[in-house]
């Protein structure tokens, strides 16, 4: 991993972002397959896309959630 990808989960911890977010934008960040359909949820769906396009815009909207 790079220090990006440290930094931001970090960031969107101590934020107190949703976990699944935080899955999803992870296995997106270093491209793993996604979660099979049944276990998805929509913050781990959100997280994936930003991961995958390596976007800290949108992290905000998930936190106390």
């Amino acid at each position: 991993m790079n220090q990006q990808y440290y930094d931001a989960t970090v960031k969107m911890e101590q934020a107190g972002v949703d976990p699944d977010f935080i899955e999803g934008w992870q296995s997106g960040y270093v491209m793993n397959p996604p979660r099979e359909e049944q276990r998805s949820s929509e913050a781990y769906e959100a997280g994936y896309e930003d991961g995958k396009a390596r976007n800290m815009e949108n992290y905000s909207n998930w936190a106390g959630k």
